[in-house]
């Protein structure tokens, strides 16, 4: 038997965009021929993945796991919502998810670590699902939230099934008082932030460069009235005030009275809940939020450009 190195097992994975345990098993079947693995991969159907691989896979899930103290969030891409519409991968999502919140570390260590009951990591799972299933799919993003003391709610808007949807969110919420009393807030808290999509949770953890963004835009259109600069400067001082009432969580009004600032709502339910309830954050997915999909596929094109062989 050749010894497989492995950048012989990195080689073929990038040729074929199978897993690094398929392209090991593929390069010892084959005593070491690059070309005949290949082929080997191509007849398990595992080097599927290859070819997909360039598709924008913009569509899919986002899921959310929470209990207790510790929250997860993910977001899975598929090419289409068909398959976000398929069981087996809705399953693969949900697994994903529940995984994340078990490991204290960054999204590529939720990559790397083992998908349960595949004997492979997560990564390579999802790259075996590409050739089952037959599109691209890729695991885009995942957090954690947690709190030592206190919950993290969980709320998914418009589920397709319980825990998985298009829009995924996490709240966190540090209290000694009483724990179902306090995620009944942190879930109407989740649902504002589903609502509103707010930038940082409080003042201080907004973005500077956000903030300068925004003024100096500001300034610009003030400008234009054609008024003294002490009188500008007033303008957009005022103005940044309204925008920090819009992007910031604790001073937006709460969706669910319309009235209240979430900073005062947090301060009235200490009474209820029976102790000081403090915001320790937020994590909001939104399903393809930010993905350049470029040219929309004309699959009907592509169709005929494969049998006229261009």
């Amino acid at each position: 038997m050749s010894n497989i190195t492995a950048s012989m097992v990195k080689e073929l994975r990038e040729v074929s965009g199978a897993g690094m345990m398929d392209c090991k098993n593929a390069l010892n079947e084959n005593n070491g021929d690059m070309d005949a693995a290949v082929d080997w991969l191509r007849t398990k159907g595992l080097a599927k993945a290859a070819k997909k691989s360039g598709r924008v896979a913009a569509e899919g899930l986002v899921g959310v796991a929470s209990k207790g103290t510790t929250g997860s969030v993910v977001e899975v891409n598929s090419e289409t919502d068909f398959v976000a519409r398929n069981e087996v991968f809705q399953t693969m999502v949900a697994k994903i998810s529940t995984l994340a919140s078990t490991i204290s570390g960054s999204h590529d260590d939720l990559l790397a670590a083992e998908f349960p009951g595949a004997g492979k990591s997560v990564q390579d799972h999802v790259q075996e699902m590409v050739g089952t299933i037959g599109e691209n799919m890729t695991v885009r993003r995942s957090q954690t939230l947690s709190v030592s003391e206190g919950i993290v709610a969980s709320y998914v808007h418009s589920p397709v099934t319980e825990g998985l949807g298009k829009i995924g969110v996490l709240v966190a919420l540090e209290s000694s008082g009483d724990s179902e009393k306090l995620q009944a807030l942190g879930k109407q808290l989740a649902m504002h932030v589903a609502a509103t999509s707010p930038l940082a949770a409080t003042a201080d953890e907004l973005d500077p460069e956000e903030v300068e963004r925004e003024r100096a835009v500001l300034i610009a259109e003030a400008k234009e009235s054609g008024k003294p600069d002490e009188i500008i400067g007033k303008m957009v001082e005022g103005r940044i005030r309204k925008f920090y009432e819009e992007v910031v969580l604790e001073s937006q009004v709460f969706v669910i009275d319309g009235e209240t600032r979430v900073s005062k709502v947090l301060e009235n339910a200490a009474g209820d809940i029976g102790g000081a309830v403090k915001l320790k954050g937020f994590v909001r997915f939104e399903l393809g939020q930010g993905v350049d999909k470029g040219e929309e596929a004309d699959f009907a094109a592509e169709v005929a450009a494969a049998v006229s062989g261009n």
